[in-house]
């Protein structure tokens, strides 16, 4: 009975197991149908915002759409005005425009259908949505309803089987206690033994064997229905798990499905055409893409260029080329090398070859930094920190906000550096455009003075031409002045007034001599001369003397005898009181008010003054105007004169005020015409731009020709041994040996020479050769035989100490040159004596020659009238006998007095240039001669 009690218990614990998961299984269907509500609303929420987000993305887009197609119309409109479609930029402008207006029309299309065809299909689809779910939470109830009766069914028959196998249970207890009963009964018999009665035991039999067998019977039918209700139970619990894993496995499933049906098909299709108009837009850009990247390819700045001057051809075609109008019947149109000018050209023609060489080194130079200027500028400009990339893409910083300073900073300095370099390229455009130009203009002069002289040499090499009479004129000694004043470190009124002098004789002489042999010589006022030199011109002109009428002098130090002059003056040419008024003109913006102001101040200065001031300033301006050859630009001369024309009274300030100064000295030089007035306003001397010998101070020599030429050598040529060999290392430079003789022309720089080897011209290396010393020079001609009965063989025979006769040279570049020592310096040689084949002599060498050979006694007073007479005869003797005395006074004041005797005899030949060689230093004489100015002072003799 214990342990049917037991089975009892347990059959109980598992009814309540079963109603356990019944409920559990109940709450989580309720559960499910909750779920797929809340999927409906997420559905719903979902199509709700989608149609949203594309009814608004569709606004944009129209919107977008609008505001590209005005843009692209307001700047088709603009660049239709323009008319500029001929180059590359505007082509790549045009195809960004269109591109513009396709990208708004795709943007447009895409807006009507996010706001009207997307929209609508997402309305349908909402409620699609809600109307399956409806339906399929329809379904979903049912089938739970049908699991709950599986389930329901399944607990019945697990009651029905409890019970029965209880009932079973129960029976076959009492049938077991019916067993214990029998076989207690069946032992009390056989104890009782014999005794007992028959029938009693008999009756006792059959009461047992009907109660086991009511018994056995009872077990049997409740086995039977515990069977059956066993089997019932499960095949219930069979169909109940079934039910439960199609529900659970398939039925759920479908039920999502079916509340699915359609939504994620609409969503695809909605998507599908959404995209296809992005893919549209998309393909529209990338086409629209590679058209602009084409047109980009295809930039050409020289094909703009070359299309912007064709298109504005009258604007930028290069105009007529300027004639030469001959002025009233003058029938030369080309430069003219005659005698007269011939060696002025051929002195300008060295210094254009030697400045041309330099502005052309300097401006390839300028060249290859420009094009490296020019690769860092780009580079900076293509910089990734300064443009970025197309391939990197742009993204919100979401770093703190201290924490973009480096990167900014880095830029802000790149960006720094980037302006430096454009301020520095320009720099050198400026530089290289104006030095290109300069070469232009020097070659240019360079080539027509070329075939002037090659056409002049041609007409000298002519031996007809040569069969006439040269007139030569030799300019005489200017006469020592009749006044003596003192004309450095004076007042300048005081001179003019007592010397009735309107222009100071060493104002007048020195911008004579440089308008002469001095404006193409570069740096003329910038380079110092020798002040030697200077304090020998000055103290001639102190004595009353004029030096440089009739001697040659190095030009720096004629120059810087002028500017000498003007600082020494006081007080200073421009007055004291107009040093404040003047310098506050500079102030003012436009040039032609600050001319206009000028001249009102400078306009109250004495009469005197403002002659001086105006031959002074034309001749400044007149030097401005070869700046390309003497690279004195109108501030550079402002720079040399400024300090010595203008002055204040405190000197403290003139170092400040100095950059004013000059600026106002430029601003005078370059408006000088328009601030001081004209001949006509104020009768005096003006300065003439070209000037000649003065003619009272020149007389002629005519030498007539026997029809045959004697062949000289150049004087600016020397010899040159090779002290070492030497292999030219490009194709301006000449090889040689050692030994070799060589020609030198001219100095190309402190390093190399101009000259020829062979026959062949180009650059020889000053360290590889030794110029020959005079002495030298003199063997070889001895020695070679260059003689031959000419005026040089009378010159050697009567008086060996004239060939050495130092003389001062008038030559642009005798700076650079070897003979331009001083003292005791010995002077290189000349070119001996070549071939009539190869060189002829030109009339400036003749000319030369004739001067040199009445320099050393081929001329007589015999030959012409005395001193004085012929041309001037109405002037006053006893005055001229007067100045004519001092001047010898003086000369022979100056020569040894072994040559007293020679000067006093009149029969005697006049000696050479001694007094020159006691007072000037000695220069050898490497180039020319330009003008008509003689070598010494000594070429006429005293008239007693």
């Amino acid at each position: 009975m214990m342990t049917s009690h037991g089975k009892l218990r347990r059959e109980k614990g598992s009814l309540a197991e079963y109603e356990s998961q019944m409920k559990d299984l109940r709450a989580q269907l309720t559960d499910q149908i909750k779920i797929l509500d809340s999927q409906v609303e997420v559905k719903q929420q979902q199509l709700s915002d989608l149609s949203e987000f594309l009814r608004r993305r569709g606004d944009i887009e129209a919107e977008y759409a609008r505001a590209l197609d005005k843009l692209t119309e307001r700047f088709t409109h603009k660049t239709k005005k323009k008319e500029q479609w001929g180059q590359s930029v505007c082509q790549v402008w045009s195809v960004l425009l269109t591109q513009t207006r396709l990208e708004s029309r795709e943007h447009a299309a895409l807006g009507d259908t996010c706001c009207n065809t997307l929209t609508q299909r997402l309305t349908h689809s909402t409620e699609d949505t809600h109307r399956l779910h409806k339906r399929s939470k329809e379904v979903g109830i049912q089938m739970q309803d049908e699991l709950l009766k599986v389930t329901t069914e399944l607990q019945t028959a697990l009651k029905t089987y409890n019970q029965y196998h209880t009932d079973c249970l129960i029976a076959e207890g009492k049938l077991k206690e019916a067993e214990r009963l029998e076989e207690r009964h069946t032992g009390k018999s056989a104890e009782l033994g014999p005794g007992q009665s028959g029938g009693q035991r008999r009756s006792s039999v059959k009461k047992m064997e009907r109660l086991m067998e009511k018994r056995h019977g009872r077990v049997q039918e409740t086995q039977l229905k515990c069977t059956k209700a066993r089997n019932d139970y499960l095949l219930n619990l069979a169909a109940a798990n079934a039910a439960m894993n199609k529900y659970y496995l398939q039925d759920v499933s479908t039920l999502i499905d079916c509340c699915d049906l359609g939504f994620h098909l609409s969503v695809e299709r909605m998507m599908r055409c959404y995209l296809a108009s992005r893919w549209r837009i998309q393909k529209t850009e990338e086409t629209g893409l590679k058209q602009l990247e084409a047109a980009v390819t295809s930039l050409d700045q020289g094909g703009d260029r070359d299309a912007l001057l064709q298109q504005h051809d009258a604007a930028f075609c290069l105009p007529f080329r300027f004639n030469y109008h001959p002025h009233e019947g003058d029938q030369v149109c080309e430069v003219s090398a005659e005698s007269q000018v011939r060696y002025e050209l051929e002195t300008r023609f060295q210094q254009l070859q030697s400045r041309l060489a330099a502005v052309t080194l300097e401006t390839e130079e300028i060249s290859k930094t420009l094009k490296a200027t020019l690769t860092a500028l780009l580079d900076s400009m293509c910089d990734s920190d300064c443009n970025p990339s197309p391939d990197v893409p742009s993204s919100l910083s979401h770093e703190p906000p201290g924490g973009s300073a480096a990167p900014k900073l880095t830029l802000a300095k790149r960006r720094a550096n980037q302006q430096e370099t454009e301020t520095y390229y320009f720099t050198k455009v400026k530089e290289f455009l104006t030095s290109s130009s300069l070469t232009s203009k020097l070659q240019a002069k360079h080539d027509l003075l070329q075939d002037a002289i090659q056409k002049a040499e041609a007409v000298d090499s002519d031996p007809s031409r040569m069969q006439c009479a040269r007139s030569v004129r030799v300019r005489k000694s200017r006469p020592v002045s009749q006044f003596c004043h003192t004309l450095f470190t004076t007042d300048m009124l005081s001179y003019i007034q007592s010397s009735g002098q309107q222009i100071p004789v060493v104002v007048e002489s020195c911008i004579r001599f440089i308008n002469l042999h001095g404006l193409h010589h570069e740096g003329i006022f910038r380079v110092p001369g020798s002040q030697r030199e200077v304090n020998l011109i000055r103290d001639a002109f102190e004595r009353g003397e004029d030096p440089l009428s009739d001697s040659e002098c190095d030009l720096d130090s004629v120059a810087g005898v002028l500017k000498l002059y003007f600082r020494g003056l006081e007080p200073p040419l421009f007055p004291y009181d107009s040093y404040s008024q003047l310098l506050e003109c500079v102030q003012i913006e436009g040039d032609t008010e600050k001319a206009a102001q000028i001249k009102a101040i400078v306009s109250t200065f004495p009469r005197p003054l403002l002659i001086v001031m105006r031959y002074l300033f034309a001749f400044l301006n007149h030097v401005s105007q070869y700046s390309d050859e003497n690279m004195m630009q109108p501030y550079n001369l402002a720079v040399c004169f400024g300090p010595s024309l203008l002055r204040g009274m405190d000197s403290d300030d003139a170092v400040a005020r100095q950059p004013q100064v000059n600026d106002l000295i430029k601003t005078m030089i370059l408006q000088h015409d328009v601030i001081f007035p004209g001949q006509s306003e104020l009768p005096g001397p003006v300065y003439e731009k070209h000037m000649t010998l003065e003619q009272e101070y020149c007389e002629p020599i005519t030498e007539e020709g026997d029809g045959e030429t004697e062949h000289l050598p150049s004087e600016d040529e020397w010899e040159a041994v090779a002290m070492f060999d030497y292999v030219a290392r490009s194709p301006a430079e000449l090889s040689f040996k050692q030994g070799e003789l060589l020609i030198l022309h001219s100095k190309a720089s402190s390093d190399w020479w101009r000259g020829e080897v062979g026959g062949v011209k180009g650059l020889i290396p000053h360290k590889y050769i030794s110029v020959l010393e005079g002495s030298e020079r003199g063997k070889r001609e001895e020695g070679g035989g260059g003689g031959g009965g000419g005026s040089t063989g009378n010159l050697t025979a009567e008086d060996p100490q004239t060939e050495n006769t130092t003389r001062m040279r008038v030559n642009s570049d005798s700076a650079s040159l070897p003979g331009r020592q001083r003292a005791s310096e010995g002077s290189p040689s000349r070119k001996p004596p070549t071939s009539p084949a190869t060189r002829h002599l030109p009339v400036s060498h003749e000319r030369r020659h004739t001067l040199d050979t009445v320099r050393q006694g081929g001329f007589r007073p015999t030959d012409r009238p005395p001193f004085g007479q012929g041309d001037r005869t109405t002037v006053d003797k006893e005055m001229i006998s007067r100045q004519m005395n001092s001047v010898f006074k003086e000369l022979l004041s100056r020569q040894p007095p072994v040559q007293s005797s020679t000067l006093a005899t009149p029969a005697a030949p006049a000696p050479s240039s001694s007094s020159s060689s006691s007072s000037l230093p000695q220069a050898a004489p490497a180039a020319k001669k330009v003008g008509f100015g003689l070598r010494g002072r000594a070429l006429f003799r005293p008239v007693d």
